[in-house]
Parts: structure tokens; sequence; C-alpha cells
């Protein structure tokens, strides 16, 4: 397996380690060579993963690419997070406590490099921090607290390679041979199973992908099958350890307590959906063009837009109308339809000041778009959701207004076209196993695959319109299912 090494600059990179190749996070993401390429390791090493700059784009997009990237997106997300980073400090809370017990000062940052630290006596608190937070340079930041007379882990950060002293850049050259002569690096791993299901739920919030009546329904469905179920919210995250499963029925985004809770219940074993990775690929359009690139998958024709990008380059090649998207946009939210150049540059720098990368697509106008439900790799349901009246979106939303949807269409699985089917499918497998709604379009025979939702709509009266209780049957099952497996599974 080729080793990758991706850092802002490679003219800082000073460090002799032979089968190595360094390039810059711009070339990475930019030169189609990279696309194509297999059998790769990407160690990300840019300044900053900060959400949806070029570090956090390298990681992403290695992904799309099946490159293995280190950190990969999980790992950056939990970097950021404080209650994963609490999580940590109570699991390592006695190997700190013998770690630090001479330690005269009440602050330590301790440096760590493939999971090693300089001094040995720290090297077994270097190697679990290591497989808590899969990078290649971190700090670990530690206090001691004068009221519980304990270490506590306070905080964790990537390093930027500018940041590691001369002095132990030896140490870091050895410490990449060795990390990189292991052929299968450790990782943590839990399970449970059980019968205890929590939903994740607000019923306050406006535009949520169940209303309350399909909530009411699943409760029944599960409860036929012996799962208890407890609807829960935001504050409930410290009590997911007592659930075997979890359905998150809010809208999800990455910066979100909806990841945290996927997140959290997925190393404690749960049965989650939407799971972690699923909601990582399907929150990122810039993601779900690079995925559908490299696999042959139809979709309009897509440019990926960032601060270098000739504007006059997109437009010869797509033309006006022009669709812009902000990467995580969702419920028809954060998309813009431009007709001239003023418009076209104006909604580029706007979006672009949320993120250094933006998606400019085709306008294929059609007077409805496939809806293909889609869980454990298996057709749920399909629809045919109408454009709005006088709008050229399935929404109309209006400043202070109230949104108006268009006509829902249920279609009977058996009648939707085959190469709908197909194609529905193809991008849900390279995804995940999740819970999934895509968008198509069909235009004179060919199929066009608009983006993937990991946290579909099903509503009382609309999604479950030609399945009626079996939709709700069908999901739960799943989890019935997972949880069994998860029961009599043996690990060797």
């Amino acid at each position: 397996m080729s080793i990758l090494i991706v850092l802002d600059n490679p003219k800082d990179w000073d460090l002799d380690i032979p089968d190595v190749e360094v390039v810059s996070s711009k070339d990475y993401l930019t030169n189609p060579d990279f696309v194509d390429r297999s059998d790769i390791k990407v160690f990300n090493i840019c300044k900053s993963y900060r959400y949806q700059t070029y570090g956090y784009y390298v990681s992403l997009l290695a992904e799309a690419r099946k490159h293995k990237p280190v950190p990969n997106i999980n790992t950056i997300q939990d970097i950021k997070s404080l209650t994963i980073i609490k999580f940590a400090s109570e699991e390592l809370e006695n190997l700190m406590q013998r770690s630090f017990e001479n330690l005269k000062s009440e602050k330590f940052v301790l440096s760590i490099y493939f999971g090693k630290n300089f001094s040995t006596k720290y090297d077994r608190l270097a190697r679990h921090l290591f497989k808590l937070f899969h990078a290649p340079f971190l700090k670990a930041f530690f206090s001691f607290n004068i009221n519980s007379k304990k270490w506590v882990l306070q905080n964790i950060d990537s390093m930027s390679f500018s940041e590691i002293p001369q002095a132990h850049k030896e140490f870091v050259v050895s410490s990449a041979k060795e990390y990189f002569s292991k052929k299968n690096p450790v990782t943590s791993k839990k399970s449970q199973s059980g019968y205890d299901m929590a939903i994740l739920f607000d019923p306050d919030v406006e535009d949520k992908p169940s209303d309350l009546k399909a909530i009411k329904h699943f409760i029944k469905a599960a409860n036929h099958m012996g799962i208890n179920v407890e609807l829960i919210t935001k504050e409930d995250y410290s009590r997911l350890a007592e659930f075997d499963m979890l359905f998150i029925r809010e809208t999800t985004a990455v910066n979100h307590h909806t990841y945290r809770f996927s997140r959290r219940a997925e190393a404690e074993g749960l049965v989650v959906i939407d799971d972690p990775q699923s909601i990582i690929r399907c929150s990122n359009k810039v993601y779900l063009s690079e995925l559908m690139n490299k696999n042959n998958i139809k979709a309009p024709k897509t440019i990926i837009i960032n601060s270098k990008t000739d504007l006059n380059e997109i437009v010869d090649i797509l033309k006006f109308p022009i669709i812009l998207k902000q990467p995580d946009s969702a419920f028809s939210q954060g998309v813009a339809k431009v007709s001239d150049m003023d418009s076209f540059s104006s909604s580029v720098t706007q979006l672009l000041s949320k993120s250094d990368m933006i998606i400019a697509q085709e306008f294929v106008p059609t007077e409805f778009d496939w809806r293909i439900g889609v869980i454990d790799k298996q057709p749920l349901y399909a629809f045919k959701y109408y454009m709005a009246g006088k709008h050229w979106q399935i929404v109309s939303r209006k400043l202070g207004g109230k949104a108006r949807y268009g006509k829902v269409e249920a279609i009977s699985i058996e009648l939707v076209p085959k190469e709908v089917l197909k194609a529905a499918l193809k991008i849900c497998n390279l995804i995940g196993d999740g819970l999934y709604g895509v968008d198509l379009k069909e235009v004179n025979g060919e199929v066009y695959v608009i983006e993937v939702n990991d946290n579909p709509n099903l509503d009382f009266g609309f999604e479950d319109m030609f399945l009626k209780d079996a939709l709700y049957f069908k999901i739960m099952s799943v989890f019935l299912n997972r949880a069994e497996k998860k029961k009599f599974r043996v690990y060797v």
C-alpha cells in the first residue's frame, strides 16, 4: 500500500522517510491523477481540520476515493467534541493518575507522534489516546483538578507539522517508520446487545424528518416486536448507554448534537440509524459528487468551486441557469438558482464565506423527482415528488412565509423503472447499509442521481401512503435483526 502525506505546503516537510510521497492539500484535492489511484493510505497533516477547510476535505474526499485517510472524518469530529473528550477522560482516568502522579505542575501538554511520546514513561497513555483519536500528530492538554485531586483531559487537538520541535524530529521519523511497518494497526471495539430503543426526536422543530403520528406508529411496531421504546432529546446524551438501539428522527448534520449522539451510540455498541459514517457522507454534496464521479454514476454535470476557480470557465461549461449548493444544505435550503453573471458571482462569494468548496451544477428541469427509500441495501418505498407550483424545486420557501410543497405520489416498487431503482441502490450501497432517501431525475430515458439523504422524511400519510403499517414494521425489523446478530455473534 502506497503512503501519501498531505500537508498545506510540501516545502515545509524536511523529514527523510523512505517510500513516502508528499503532496499539497490543493494538489490532492484538484489533481485528477489522485482520483483514479487505488491502494493508498493518506496521512493528513494539514494545519487545520476545521469544518469545510482544505484539511477537512482531504480526509472527506480520501474516504470517497477509498484512500483510507488518517485521520478519518469521524476522528476529526471527535477531536472537536468536548463531550467525546470528556468520555475519553473518564475512560483513561486511572492511567492518567498513574502517568502524572509525580508531576509537580498543575498543567501538562502531551505530544503524540503516531501513538508515541518522546518520553517512554508516557508511551502507554499516548498509545491509548492515539487509538481513540487516530491522527498522526496530536496534542493532549491535561490539568490537575484541585477539588477532586485528580488529573483530567481538558482538550485534544491536532498538531501541525510546523509545531513539532526540531529536537523531536528524529524521534518523529523513527515513530513514523515503526508505524508504517505495521500491517494492522490496532483499533478498539465494543459490542452490546438488547431490546431497548431510544428515539431521538424534537416535536417542536419545524423541519423534522418524522411527525408525531409517524413516531407513534414506529413505537407501536417496535413494541409488537418486543422492543421497548423511549423518546429522548438532546439533553439525554449521558443516558445513551442505557439503551441498545438508537433511531435518530431529527434532521442530522455533522456540526450538530445528532452526530454526537450517533458517534457515542456506535462507540457504546448500540444499533444506530443514522450511523455516523452515513451522516458524514450524505450531508456533504462535495463528497457525494466525488463518490458518483469515481463510480461512474450519472448525475447532472457538476463542478466543485473554490476561491481560485475561474467563474467564466464554469459558465462556459454549465451554461445558465446554474444551480449552486452549499455542501451541507438540507430541506432545499442553501441552494440557489442563478441566471446571470452578477447573481452567479455574488452567490458564489456568499457560499464560499461558509465553506472552502461549494457545488455548481447544471440545471435539469423535470416535472417531478423520484425519491427511492432504501434500508439495509433493499428498496423500501418509491415516490414521485412534483415541483411546487410555479417553482423549480419540490419546496418553495418565501421570506417570512410558509413553505409550499408539490404533490406527492406513491408508487409500487414493482412499477419503478429498473434503471431508476438500479441507480438508487448503487449509490446507497457505496455509502452504507442504513436508511436513505435517494433523489433522482429521469430525462429521455437517462437517470441522474441528484443526492442521497441519510435522514429521509417518514411522515404519517405520506411516505407510508402505499405500505401503510408495513413501512414501520420493516424499519423496526432491521433494528431487531441487527440486535439479534450482535447477541449471538461469536468473537475470535
